[in-house]
């Protein structure tokens, strides 16, 4: 998506596969969690997102690949790789140097560095010295978070706390790039690229679930602030502009009576060394040899409600796309993919607290891989 977003803008050293409109101001909202069946289900809610995402010209679906978690997805927005090369391999991962499992995400481990667990350029930082002018537009506090060392790092960064916040920020960046009024300067206009990320849906699906009175409403402010910001940039500049949403991930919904506690399963954890991953992809890192059985035993607990697969058949599968030789140590021995709507918790290792969560995400179902891109100011993709 964001390297196909770089090409767009005539950035060197990327290829612009999803045939996105050229320009030379490209701004990419990502919003958390709105997956292609969230926005399907919701149309009411955002009449101006479902205009473009009913176009064939203005409107696509993307698979976000494996798992379908935010560290993942966005590392692989930030770089264009999958997650078996840059490594950022799920939510809870095993650290081999470290010889335990740390998180990806909000609680990222002190010992581990950003930047050499996930060592490869990111396209903001290729844009920017290309001489393209970068902006990410986020909450204050990812400024300098991990995660955004690791998978976003490269040009200036402005922070808000609520959605219309960012948009604005964003729109008053760009508009001092490009002023209304003819001043005296010395080339072309520089070239902007504007990465907008939207939180609100992802929080709130997980707090309350996809559907909620709030989650609407979190909807319903998206969907207003993109359409003013769009209309603005399209009165403004004109083909000189695209807007593009997309999301990292979609979710479901998972009934209390479905999420399942494995702690006191010792017949469950027998030959497992660590546990990692996410409730809807869970990651067991077995004894030595010990593996299939591990296997066999999750397979025949769980029956139809998962898919049991050993590390070998989910990477022959490319559920991980290719794996360079450090990463392979940080995926799980066994990986536990929910089928149905049910999630898997280890509350030993975690905690009881994300058995309250509603939304879920992480499998390989289509309504958490399947994520929309829409294009907002009215221009069509290429054919």
């Amino acid at each position: 998506m964001l390297t196909s977003a770089a090409a767009a803008l005539g950035v060197g050293g990327f290829s612009n596969q999803l045939n996105l409109p050229e320009s030379s101001i490209t701004v990419v909202i990502l919003a958390d969690g709105l997956g292609d069946q969230n926005l399907a289900g919701h149309t009411g809610h955002a009449r101006f997102l479902s205009r473009p995402w009913r176009s064939a010209q203005q409107g696509r679906s993307l698979d976000t690949g494996a798992p379908t978690t935010t560290a993942a997805s966005l590392t692989s927005l930030g770089t264009g790789l999958t997650p078996g090369e840059h490594g950022m391999v799920g939510y809870d991962v095993f650290a081999p140097h470290l010889g335990r499992v740390v998180n990806m995400l909000g609680s990222w481990d002190a010992e581990v560095d950003p930047i050499s667990w996930q060592p490869e350029p990111t396209v903001l930082g290729a844009a920017e010295a290309s001489g393209t002018e970068v902006l990410t537009v986020s909450r204050p506090q990812f400024r300098d978070s991990p995660l955004t060392r690791a998978a976003l790092r490269g040009g200036q960064f402005a922070g808000s706390s609520t959605i219309a916040g960012r948009f604005g920020l964003a729109a008053d960046w760009i508009a001092g790039h490009r002023p209304r009024t003819a001043t005296l300067r010395r080339g072309p206009m520089p070239k902007l690229l504007v990465y907008l990320y939207i939180d609100e849906l992802d929080k709130t699906g997980h707090n309350l679930g996809v559907g909620s009175a709030k989650w609407v409403t979190m909807l319903e402010n998206v969907d207003a602030a993109a359409a003013q910001f769009s209309r603005q940039l399209k009165e403004r500049f004109g083909a000189q502009a695209s807007v593009l949403l997309t999301a990292d991930h979609g979710m479901i919904n998972v009934a209390q009576q479905n999420r399942i506690d494995i702690s006191e399963r010792a017949d469950l954890l027998r030959s497992v060394r660590h546990t990692g991953g996410e409730p809807r992809m869970v990651q067991l890192y077995t004894e030595p040899g010990a593996a299939e059985q591990v296997r066999s035993v999750w397979q025949q607990e769980f029956g139809d409600l998962v898919w049991a697969v050993t590390a070998e058949e989910a990477l022959a599968a490319g559920w991980f796309g290719p794996v360079r030789a450090g990463v392979r140590p940080r995926i799980g021995d066994v990986l536990i993919a929910a089928r149905q709507e049910a999630a898997i918790f280890h509350t030993d290792r975690t905690g009881t607290q994300p058995l309250s969560m509603v939304g879920q995400h992480g499998s390989l179902t289509e309504a958490e891989r399947r994520v929309p891109l829409l294009e907002l100011t009215g221009r069509g993709f290429a054919d």
